[in-house]
């Protein structure tokens, strides 16, 4: 047909006519667009309001992370897969990809505040202890509670609304430190004020639901890592999951090169020693560590992974609960542990505590069996005085300024520790 069109038009004494025809019947990428296309199906995770737990807001975490998610923004470690499924619920924490412009990925951490079990366990409490029915919907429970109400009425934060939480941050509570979790609250589009006349109903009842359940979220928000805490970013929420920049465990380095233990070591000395002594004036202590507590960052930098289980005392203000005073209980106190269980005192809490702490359960798994003879020897010594935990806070601080001496000329400086090469290679102290 267009051959025979092609032959028509030669007869045409128009040429404008002629040229017309031509670019209409001749031209073969005219005819190509004039076809149908097929659409690109592109494949995308199935994401249910029950895998992000969506479907408990408002007790739950935030919002803020949620169209990453639904824009595939945020996908999890198979995200170069053409099969895009969403791993099982069950698990804690998952390893993830992020992007803000779809082309370069970063590693991240996606995490639940508990285990789904858990969370199942203590959704399934609010509805029996508060209607007595096995299913309800948990913000209209939590919303009729005595200290919600308090929370509604309240312009400040004060330690009377957080008593008898389980947090261990808000176990000894200052108002200063009330204060900056307000003022730095990162859920919320306004922040800066420490009254919570920015904060909505909806938002107070997620922050007093994260504070319930793990502080870790609201530590690594009003300590950031922009201004030298040893914490990973925090990036945002989506129901119940967290999202915060990737490390490894330090598990996964217990098997590591004698220089890169020595390096850790040194870290985990350092950012307890900051922890203890700051600009602020908080005291942090870890009520546990395992594994998992500290992580590591692709750069070689340590960075306290887990920090649900960060105590802080105010050394400028000191606490506004009192020790001995009968501790309010409720609901809120009994998300994640036993109503009964007991709590650690403020005024029990010694300068060595994190100290004692990490030479019993971390720093030999990491430094045992690492070392040539003599120097293995007097840091196992030297672990062992720290581990004890029997002398006072001058001897323990003592074996640790000997270990640390000993670790120093163990380290090496090369590329694998990026957070502080080339600059070692410059420094006279190296």
């Amino acid at each position: 047909m267009g051959r025979w069109i092609c032959c028509l038009c030669s007869r045409v004494a128009d040429p404008l006519m002629l040229l017309l025809i031509l670019a209409l019947s001749c031209n073969p990428s005219t005819a190509a667009t004039a076809s149908p296309s097929v659409p690109h199906v592109k494949p995308s995770y199935s994401f249910g309001r029950t895998f992000l737990g969506l479907d408990k807001c408002n007790a739950c975490i935030g919002t803020s992370m949620c169209k990453k998610f639904f824009k595939e923004e945020i996908r999890f470690d198979t995200w170069l897969s053409s099969h895009l499924k969403l791993p099982p619920s069950y698990l804690l924490s998952y390893l993830g990809n992020y992007t803000d412009d779809a082309k370069s990925w970063r590693m991240v951490d996606i995490t639940r505040l508990t285990s789904k079990y858990q969370h199942d366990r203590a959704d399934k409490r609010i509805c029996t202890s508060l209607l007595k029915t096995k299913t309800c919907s948990l913000e209209h429970a939590l919303r009729r509670t005595p200290r919600f109400q308090k929370w509604l009425q309240a312009k400040r934060l004060t330690p009377d609304l957080v008593q008898g939480l389980s947090s261990p941050m808000l176990r000894c509570p200052s108002q200063r430190l009330l204060d900056r979790i307000v003022r730095r609250y990162a859920e919320v589009p306004d922040a800066g004020s420490i009254y919570m006349d920015h904060l909505t109903d909806q938002d107070k009842l997620r922050l007093l639901y994260t504070l319930s359940v793990n502080s870790h979220p609201i530590l690594l928000q009003i300590f950031p890592d922009v201004e030298g805490w040893p914490f990973p970013r925090y990036l945002g929420s989506c129901g119940r999951l967290v999202v915060s920049a990737s490390t490894r465990p330090l598990r996964d380095f217990y098997g590591a090169a004698p220089e890169v233990a020595a390096d850790l070591a040194l870290q985990l000395l350092a950012v307890l020693r900051s922890m203890g002594t700051n600009d602020l004036n908080y005291f942090f202590y870890f009520t546990h560590v395992d594994a998992g507590t500290f992580g590591v960052f692709s750069n070689g930098h340590l960075f306290i992974r887990d920090a649900s289980t960060l105590g802080i005392i105010d050394k400028e203000e000191g606490s506004q609960l009192t020790d001995g005073q009968p501790e309010y209980k409720d609901i809120f106190s009994c998300l994640t542990v036993d109503c009964q269980s007991a709590s650690v005192s403020c005024s029990s809490i010694e300068d060595k505590h994190s100290l004692v702490m990490v030479c019993q359960e971390l720093l030999p798994k990491l430094l045992t069996g690492k070392f040539q003879q003599p120097v293995q020897e007097k840091i196992d010594s030297f672990l062992q005085r720290c581990a004890n935990g029997l002398d006072d806070d001058q001897d323990v601080n003592k074996a640790v300024a000997k270990l640390a001496e000993l670790l120093r000329p163990l380290r090496s400086c090369d590329s694998r520790f990026a957070y502080r090469y080339p600059d070692c290679k410059y420094s006279d102290k190296f």
